[in-house]
């Protein structure tokens, strides 16, 4: 107030005042008039530095609110996660096993064919023409080994009374072992005939799903075992593998989890698999592990592992990539809400309530999701007070004190 009335002062009471009438001269008079002004205006900058200050003092915004807690302790399952292909269990190329033109075809392209049906009719008359050779040969033969034995039936009885000599009899007995192997000889060529005459019906070896035709109706096909001729082949659907590379950290780890018994090997227990293909966000798939390789690829540092999955509805088809998942025991972890995970650059950051209500940052490293919360490997203490809520406000930031509220971590209903 004193500042105020004296700025509100008019100046001719200034100069009406007992002080500047005793004044010597107008020097003496100049000089405590700017004495007095830089004292008005020291007392006017005072006053408002001071009212700012109070302003300043009233308006300061509180310490923003967070709510957190601890982690939540819980055994869990771990599942490792990996990126593979589903292969047909079985596969085969349908070869031509003997020449000739091809006469008919007798399945449509893609369709689902049983062990055993008609695929391709190869021109079977050339090889019923062999049959039919063979059967004379045969005849020819079998004459021929009793011509032979009647020979040896007439010598016998003439070689124990000395008529015939033992070189002649010898010679006939001979005579009759060479038109048995001849016979049996022709009755070889007449089975190899009747298999090449049975290879002209091409069947399916295995049931599945059969590709398309690779040759047309009129076509000459080259048969044997080198360089035959490929008809098309044929995939088995169900069951069905699902192939993935799991690196070498994984496999070291499941080697000595199986060493302690805390989890079976895959080579030696069929462990759960979990697949989830492309537009799927849930683990639909369930298998069982049937197969690991004997080795490591010393390339890419991994090993090769198989599952098997049933695929009664034929859904799943050789080729497809799916994201799988391999059970990898069980151990105790700690869980908080996705939510709480901020990042910075390239770390995972959690927001911690420290000593003095300062916030702390600390840096994890996530694992799997586990009822709708994360697990979290490492950078958290059980006794950490995480912030769950509040983190949209940009004043809870590293360093800046809150106002802590205890909450609690629940994890969902399933």
């Amino acid at each position: 107030m004193l500042a105020s009335f004296a700025v509100r002062k008019p100046f001719n009471m200034i100069f009406s005042s007992p002080a500047l009438a005793q004044s010597p001269g107008p020097a003496a008079f100049g000089a405590r008039a700017r004495r007095l002004r830089r004292s008005l205006v020291s007392a006017v900058i005072v006053g408002g530095l001071a009212a700012a200050s109070g302003l300043h003092a009233q308006g300061a915004p509180p310490a923003p609110k967070v709510t957190y807690s601890t982690p939540l302790l819980k055994r869990v399952t771990n599942w490792d996660e990996y990126t593979g292909r589903f292969e047909a269990s079985q596969q085969v190329e349908i070869r031509a096993r003997v020449s000739g033109n091809l006469d008919a075809i007798h399945f449509k392209d893609g369709q689902l064919v049983k062990k055993g049906d008609l695929l391709f009719t190869i021109d079977p008359r050339p090889y019923a023409i062999a049959v039919e050779s063979s059967k004379a040969e045969i005849a020819r033969a079998k004459a021929q080994v009793l011509l032979a034995q009647n020979e040896v039936d007439r010598a016998e009885p003439l070689f124990k009374t000395k008529i015939v000599t033992e070189r002649d009899f010898d010679q006939r007995r001979a005579n009759l072992s060479v038109a048995i192997a001849s016979q049996q000889a022709a009755e070889a060529a007449l089975r190899n005939a009747e298999l090449n005459l049975e290879w002209t019906e091409v069947r399916a070896p295995i049931s599945g799903r059969v590709s398309d035709k690779r040759l047309d109706v009129g076509n000459l096909i080259a048969g044997g075992q080198a360089n035959s001729t490929l008809l098309t082949t044929i995939v088995t659907l169900d069951p069905i593998n699902f192939v993935f590379e799991a690196s070498e950290a994984d496999y070291l780890r499941y080697s000595r989890l199986a060493a302690s018994q805390n989890r079976g090997s895959s080579r030696d227990v069929s462990n759960p698999v979990q697949v989830k293909l492309a537009d799927e966000t849930d683990w639909k798939h369930e298998g069982k592990m049937n197969f690991v390789d004997n080795q490591l690829n010393s390339r890419a540092g991994t090993i090769r592992g198989r599952a098997v999955f049933s695929n009664a509805d034929q859904f799943l088809t050789p080729g497809t990539f799916g994201r799988g998942r391999l059970y990898g025991g069980e151990t105790d972890a700690m869980l908080i809400p996705d939510s709480a995970i901020v990042s910075d650059q390239a770390n995972k950051i959690v927001l911690t309530v420290g000593p003095e209500n300062k916030i702390v940052a600390k840096p994890v490293t996530l694992g799997q999701m586990d009822g709708g919360l994360r697990v979290i490997q490492s950078g958290l203490k059980s006794e950490d007070k995480v912030v769950i809520t509040g983190l949209a406000n940009p004043a809870v930031r590293p360093g800046a004190v809150v106002d802590p509220q205890s909450g609690e971590i629940k994890q969902a209903s399933r």
